[in-house]
């Protein structure tokens, strides 16, 4: 597996722009090492809103795939929230300390 992208504590509008610029940044070092897919890790985000989120479906417009591998408390609630629950794919996931995903 690649080197996995940490997602900011603060994934939200005020940090979409220069997260936005890192995530690129890295996809493109990433196309090179031949994984299977991108491995994002959302274990550090404390607040989230519609716009990091919104970054983060935009992934879905690169060549390769992406599993979110782990996530915090607060990642995991947005996600349900604003529809994207099945980005918490078990198979990939590490929950931490969450009780359950369900």
């Amino acid at each position: 597996m690649s080197e996995r992208f940490e997602l900011p504590s603060e994934l939200n509008i005020y940090s979409a722009l220069e997260t936005r610029d890192a995530l690129l940044a890295w996809i493109a070092e990433q196309a090179t090492d031949g994984a299977d897919y991108l491995a994002l890790s959302a274990r550090d985000v404390a607040e989230v809103d519609g716009s990091g989120l919104q970054l983060i479906a935009a992934l879905t417009h690169v060549d390769r795939p992406w599993h979110l591998v782990e996530a915090s408390s607060a990642f995991i609630e947005a996600c349900r929230t604003m529809g994207f629950a099945h980005w918490l794919d078990k198979r990939y996931l590490k929950f931490g300390d969450m009780e359950s995903t369900s």
